[in-house]
């Protein structure tokens, strides 16, 4: 239990014992105390926390809520929790003014805990399972891929931390139609690279990089496919294998290792896509219409029935995600969570409702859509890359901006929300890019422990006292908070929320050694001041290594 936590359990434990005295007394009536909140009030004069109670009370006890309030306030013993004082607000908010004690003993705990600060154990060691990517491996992985691996990185690592065991997985799209045009344009450019005359495919693949693919398979095996009747086979299985390997290569670039790579072509050839047709047949959820199979979508959700398998006897891609999905749950994967493409919105209902259909709730499902990505120089739209002829690639992104400007503006909003990159801002080196000023708030604080001398911190309760500032009170308080942070985070599958912290905090950080002199101050106050200092940076740090970003010594 974080201390946040700790200290509203001990609040909500007095408000419920408080009432049952009073109730007991015969002071007030009602049958159930009701389900209420204690929360941070929007503005910092009304206190710490605040809880509604005595509004929600006015029913059952007949009477007003400012009187519940008061009877409340006169009944609660403070010495039983962290309250310093109390006070009534508006129609019958009930305020609690925390003592300064309670923020001042977050320091002794984050220098313990160092890197574990903020762990948690809120998952209960779920298993998990989030999948993400999951490209084409006929190209190079473009802005839409780039934004879904920092969001799905930055995810397991938040959940992680929140105590669920969470597994990352690339569900590797190497059979259906894509796999056949991507063969088709390897034959074609096979050809022409090689002087010959051959039709290009109408719905094949134009980027420079499948050229330079071909180009080194004939380095390799010269000519000698010209006439090997398994010609297209063999280019796309080299071709495949190279592909494969590059977006690895510029996945862990990009700081993203998986922990599996699930290829779909496996899925087709293990025989699981007609085992699960079979098993919805059995379940009478599959008719048959002019040679088809039909998924009775309409069952579960509002959605019209969907082919699973063609009338030439081919599975739709449909039933293979079925039955891809039916296979992550045979693995002992407790939750599901998909991050895709603002494209696949209307495939999320349909899969909801396949994943009831063989037998699990659909809420172990969760799809995270993700909305597009546009690319500015400044006021100027970029539109085009030089190396795929249509979209820039992660590749190109990371050589201009860096990896770590990269993930951290792809991690800072809204998977929901439109993203505007502007990569001359994520390379200023101003307090304007939102990177740099959290990397430098932890560079600056590394520069003052560096000033000292010391390695090892710690703070005396005495010293902890002389922390009364408005300045070190507000970054005291962000730093307790931030346990709860990674939990709501984890809870809300919201990485954004993090980022947002990040920045906060680091605002605070720069308003307090702005405002509070550090070294060279009265002996205890530098003490106490380095201690929070210090508290500032793992927490830092701590939230720079979940969103996969460079917690640097210097700038």
């Amino acid at each position: 239990m974080n201390i946040i936590e700790k200290v509203k359990y001990q609040i909500n434990e007095e408000i419920t014992a408080a009432f049952s005295r009073l109730k007991e007394r015969g002071e007030i009536e009602f049958e159930q105390l009701p389900e209420f909140v204690l929360e941070v009030p929007r503005e910092k004069s009304h206190g710490d926390f605040a809880t509604n109670i005595a509004m929600l009370l006015t029913k059952q006890a007949k009477k007003n809520p400012r009187e519940i309030a008061g009877l409340l306030v006169g009944e609660m013993d403070p010495q039983k929790t962290e309250i310093d004082r109390m006070e009534i607000a508006g129609p019958g908010f009930v305020n609690f003014h925390l003592q300064d004690q309670w923020l001042q003993n977050v320091i002794p705990l984050v220098l313990e805990q160092q890197d574990d600060y903020g762990r948690g154990d809120y998952g209960k060691g779920k298993k998990v399972m989030i999948e993400f990517v999951s490209a084409n491996p006929t190209g190079l992985l473009h802005m839409g891929n780039a934004r879904g691996a920092a969001l799905g990185d930055s995810l397991s690592n938040i959940m992680n931390f929140a105590g669920y065991s969470v597994d990352k997985e690339f569900y590797i799209n190497d059979a259906g139609n894509q796999i056949e045009n991507f063969g088709k344009s390897l034959e074609a450019r096979y050809f022409e690279l090689l002087g010959k005359d051959f039709p290009f495919p109408e719905e094949g693949y134009h980027g420079e990089d499948i050229k330079e693919t071909v180009q080194r398979i004939i380095n390799t095996y010269g000519d000698s496919l010209l006439n090997d009747e398994h010609r297209v086979e063999k280019l796309t299985e080299v071709a495949l294998q190279e592909k494969l390997g590059a977006i690895k290569h510029d996945l862990e670039s990009f700081g993203v290792v998986y922990d599996n790579w699930y290829s779909e072509k496996s899925l087709h050839e293990s025989g699981q896509i007609q085992e699960t047709i079979k098993f919805l047949k059995e379940k009478d959820l599959v008719y048959e219409n002019e040679g088809a199979l039909w998924f009775k979508t309409s069952a579960f959700v509002e959605e019209k029935d969907e082919v699973i398998q063609r009338s030439n006897g081919i599975p739709t891609y449909f039933a293979a995600d079925i039955a891809y999905h039916k296979d992550k749950f045979s693995r002992g994967y407790d939750l599901l969570i998909n991050i895709w493409g603002a494209d696949h919105h209307g495939h999320v209902a349909r899969m909801k409702g396949a994943m009831e259909a063989i037998g699990h709730d659909p809420e172990s499902l969760q799809v995270i859509i993700m909305q597009l990505v546009r690319l500015f120089r400044g006021k100027d739209i970029v539109r085009m890359s030089k190396r795929t002829g249509k979209y820039i690639t992660l590749n190109e992104l990371v050589d201009e901006v860096g990896k770590d400007a990269a993930r951290y503006f792809f991690a800072m909003r809204s998977p929901d929300s439109h993203l505007d990159f502007d990569l001359e801002l994520a390379k200023s080196e101003s307090s304007d890019n939102p990177v740099y000023y959290v990397q430098y708030g932890h560079a600056r604080i590394c520069s003052i422990i560096k000033a000292t001398g010391q390695e090892d911190f710690a703070v005396s309760p005495e010293a902890l006292g002389v922390l009364q500032a408005e300045e070190e009170r507000l970054l005291l308080r962000k730093i307790a908070d931030f346990p709860e942070e990674v939990r709501l985070s984890a809870k809300h599958m919201e990485p954004h929320k993090l980022a947002i912290y990040a920045h906060d905090l680091a605002g605070l950080f720069h308003s307090f050694y702005n405002n509070c002199k550090v070294i060279g101050s009265e002996p205890q106050v530098m003490e106490a001041r380095l201690g929070l200092v210090v508290a500032t940076k793992i927490t830092l740090k701590n939230i720079l290594t979940m969103l996969g970003v460079h917690a640097p010594e210097r700038m």
